[in-house]
């Protein structure tokens, strides 16, 4: 599978850093265009347009995601989705959320808000797996909200066991997806988890500032959250009717929780296009193209003597390789002289991140692999 000429250019740079920013497929970059287009000429920003540009974009994820549409908000970033789910859940004193301790800020934040309602936010320790997580559940716990893949260590959580825990406990276990979707195959309406947050513009290939929030029906109606944006309720033509009043609609499902702004024509455009474009290629197929770098930037490594950080082998490795010089000192040094190289990887917590995607290739890691001093 080489997908790389549908992608680009990359002016002679090498990006192995899809867990920073995915890079944008040709036929997103088209679709762009065409949104800009629309707008420098209005009269193409039709009333249908405006309905129909957030429909095509849930539709595609809803594919990506084995959901229906209607379970599916469009977001801005994962932070929306969490924040949607952190002030919308009826927790009440005393309630208590887990988190892990480590992960992203953005999965961590909107809870910690919590605490001066008197909720309670515990840290468990990382790796987290379903044998400690049994022990730690109380009483009290009413979410666990962590990351699928993590972003500073590389490890890919069993969802299957932690979620079965989970709801054998009456545990919402909310998912933040932003560094697997779109590399990682998922059917949400078969994995046991209550919520799946992502964004758009890292394994996804879209634009910056995209995003959405799956809600599984049974969270989705506990949520108590006051959000109306009207165009969801009506559309444009509505209003040109003198009695026309705005009144609420009660069928609209997940999309009453979208990001206000849904006819976000320069993002969503060019997201759409990008997410059916790896529907077209198959998130299995990419998955399995993937894990060909990953092998091959695994073995470079340990034939240079760096330490590989990340899980090697098994459902806990994910596309993301946390690797370490055997002085760790030295590992800013190293990804200067990558960078010096014009090649890009991530620089995390004093570990080089390496995270290839579809549109890396073989020739790609062997250029990174070169730069690599023993």
């Amino acid at each position: 599978m080489n997908c790389s000429e549908d992608f680009g250019p990359f002016h002679g740079k090498t990006w192995i850093n899809c867990s920073h920013q995915g890079a944008l497929p040709r036929v997103a970059a088209e679709a762009a265009l065409e949104a800009v287009s629309w707008k420098q000429s209005p009269y193409n920003l039709t009333s249908k347009r405006f309905t129909d540009v957030p429909a095509r974009l849930r539709s595609a994820l809803s594919k990506l995601l084995g959901a229906p549409s209607e379970e599916i908000a469009l977001a801005n970033s994962a932070s929306y989705g969490l924040h949607l789910l952190a002030n919308g859940i009826p927790l009440r004193e005393g309630d208590e959320v887990l988190l892990v301790r480590g992960d992203f800020p953005s999965v961590v934040l909107p809870w910690l808000g919590l605490e001066r309602r008197g909720i309670t936010v515990r840290h468990l320790d990382s790796p987290l797996g379903a044998d400690e997580l049994a022990n730690t559940i109380s009483s009290r716990t009413r979410v666990l909200c962590t990351t699928w893949v993590h972003s500073f260590t590389g490890v890919a959580l069993d969802l299957d066991a932690i979620g079965a825990l989970c709801r054998e406990r009456g545990v919402w276990f909310i998912v933040n997806g932003a560094q697997a979707v779109g590399a990682r195959p998922i059917d949400v309406t078969s994995t046991p988890i209550d919520a799946l947050v992502s964004v758009g513009f890292k394994w996804l290939c879209g634009p910056y500032g995209t995003g959405f929030c799956w809600m599984r029906p049974a969270l989705q109606d506990r949520l108590e959250l006051n959000q109306v944006y009207w165009l969801t309720m009506q559309t444009a033509d509505d209003l040109g009717t003198e009695e026309a009043l705005p009144t609420l609609r009660h069928d609209l499902g997940a999309s009453a929780y979208d990001i206000f702004g849904t006819a976000n024509f320069f993002n969503f455009m060019p997201w759409t296009a990008s997410a059916e474009y790896l529907l077209d290629k198959g998130i299995d197929n990419i998955a399995a193209h993937d894990a060909v770098l990953v092998d091959r930037l695994i073995e470079g490594l340990d034939t240079r003597g760096y330490h590989v950080l990340s899980p090697r082998s098994g459902s806990k490795r994910s596309t993301l390789v946390l690797a370490s010089h055997k002085d760790r000192s030295r590992n800013e040094a190293v990804h200067r002289a990558l960078r010096e190289q014009d090649v890009e990887i991530a620089y995390r917590r004093g570990n080089l991140r390496f995270s290839p995607h579809v549109y890396n290739t073989t020739d790609d890691i062997d250029r990174a692999l070169q730069t690599l001093a023993p």
